[in-house]
């Protein structure tokens, strides 16, 4: 379960702890500064190890401190990054979608974690597409994940809503009252692709319901 808040700490309410992992030079790094400052690099240096950013939404009043750690994806720090799974409360595997070796590699990683979302990179560059968004579709249906989606860390496309996505599920997981979202454009912009949730999703809500 997530932290609740400390008597002597009223910074937050909640804190998770959320991991992305993926191939190297998706763009994981970047997803993660443009959630924290909205800025984005040409030149972003690859991961060594592991690194993290924090922060504070507000979420139907109460507030979320998302704790997310930057994994590298190169194999030889694979030992060291997957001692960070076991604490985590979600996690986001992201791929290039204009490189379908790295969408190809979303099962290998999905098998090392479960509670994830699908997030395919690089919106922006359409015309160099090799992962069709219908296929990140599939996938999070036949796996159960919480959720497929696209993003453009460049263009600050849907980077925020991953997060805040995530962070809503968790609370609804901690057994709180989350306001539902019904209509994907009240979460996603209208300009993006809209989320779809997997199943597990569904099977999990029935099975506990929120308590008012």
């Amino acid at each position: 379960l997530a932290k609740k808040k400390d008597p002597q700490n009223d910074s937050f309410d909640f804190l998770f702890k959320i991991i992305l992992i993926g191939d190297s030079n998706v763009g994981k790094t970047c997803l993660v500064q443009s959630f924290k400052s909205g800025l984005f690099s040409e030149t972003q240096q690859n991961t060594i190890g592991v690194d993290f950013t924090v922060r504070t939404l507000t979420i139907d009043g109460r507030r979320v401190k998302m704790q997310v750690w930057d994994t590298a994806g190169q194999e030889r720090f694979r030992t060291i990054t997957q001692s960070y799974y076991r604490s985590a409360h979600g996690a986001m595997i992201a791929y290039d979608i204009t490189r379908r070796d790295t969408f190809d590699s979303v099962l290998r990683w999905l098998h090392e974690l479960h509670s994830s979302v699908s997030s395919g990179n690089k919106r922006d560059l359409e015309a160099e597409r090799q992962v069709q968004f219908a296929d990140a579709c599939k996938l999070a249906e036949e796996q159960g994940m919480l959720a497929a989606l696209e993003t453009s860390a460049r263009e600050k496309q849907s980077v925020e809503e991953a997060f805040v996505m995530m962070a809503r599920q968790l609370l609804q997981q901690n057994g709180l009252c989350v306001t539902p979202d019904t209509d994907t454009h009240v979460l996603l912009r209208t300009n993006s692709r809209a989320i779809v949730s997997g199943p597990s999703l569904a099977e999990h809500q029935k099975q506990q319901p929120c308590q008012c």
